[in-house]
């Protein structure tokens, strides 16, 4: 008797009830792959230049979701932090590093919405200061010290002071105070310190994190954060 037949024929004529599934789920996801490759090909169709238009709407979209919700470009627009970033350096700034908790640590350099607080545009500085940190200019050596502790700032322009003006500020919850790598060509939190807001900047207003360098090619790195701030104590007075 031919067993595998008269199976084959049971299948073909048993109810939906009665057969197995795996035929009928088969014929499912077959009918469904169909229906996709369908509206593909009604796409390529409809669309002028047909799949290369689709794959470039494709890209752009993705590039649109990247740039939206994890990594965004950002074109540096002066020297305000050289030499760490050139104008016209082209960075990849981070939108995920403080987003499930995380906030901005001391020494990271940040993009920023500067509206209402240093201007209509973005900028990009650096953390010198975050919620409840005294930092002061300057000790008797001339370097800005923060919870007491003086920092190496190794990432300073060539010539350049920690500041010729002095400030003691305790920064606000929730804020930060932020400075420019060349500090003689920076306008920061030092230049704002007896406006609305100090001078601060609201962690809310920063985009992200400035973790690559991406343009020009001979330029292209990654970006760690300074250890002149691993010594320097939470405003408890435990060190971070």
């Amino acid at each position: 008797m031919d067993t595998e037949a008269q199976h084959t024929e049971r299948d073909r004529s048993s109810s939906p009830s009665d057969s197995g599934d795996v035929p009928h789920v088969a014929e499912a996801s077959e009918g469904t792959e169909g229906r996709s490759r369908s509206v593909l090909a009604s796409l390529t169709d409809w669309l002028p230049g047909g799949r290369l238009t689709l794959s470039f709407l494709l890209c752009t979209g993705l590039l649109l979701v990247v740039s939206t919700f994890a990594v965004q470009p950002f074109e540096i627009p002066s020297g305000s932090m050289e030499p760490a970033f050139r104008s016209g350096d082209r960075v990849l700034v981070n939108k995920l590093a403080y987003r499930f908790g995380s906030e901005p640590q001391r020494g990271d350099a940040v993009v920023f919405d500067g509206s209402g607080y240093f201007g209509d545009a973005d900028y990009i500085k650096r953390v010198v200061g975050t919620g409840g940190d005294r930092v002061v200019c300057c000790d008797k050596r001339g370097r800005v010290k923060v919870n007491g502790e003086p920092v190496d700032e190794p990432y300073l322009y060539p010539g350049d002071v920690p500041s010729r003006v002095p400030f003691d500020v305790v920064v606000p919850q929730d804020s930060l105070f932020l400075l420019g790598d060349h500090r003689s060509d920076s306008r920061d939190s030092r230049d704002h310190l007896g406006e609305p807001g100090g001078g601060m900047i609201p962690v809310d207003e920063v985009i992200g994190r400035a973790d690559w360098i991406a343009w020009p090619v001979g330029r292209w790195t990654s970006l760690e954060r300074p250890d002149g701030y691993a010594r320097v104590p939470d405003p408890g007075g435990t060190h971070g």
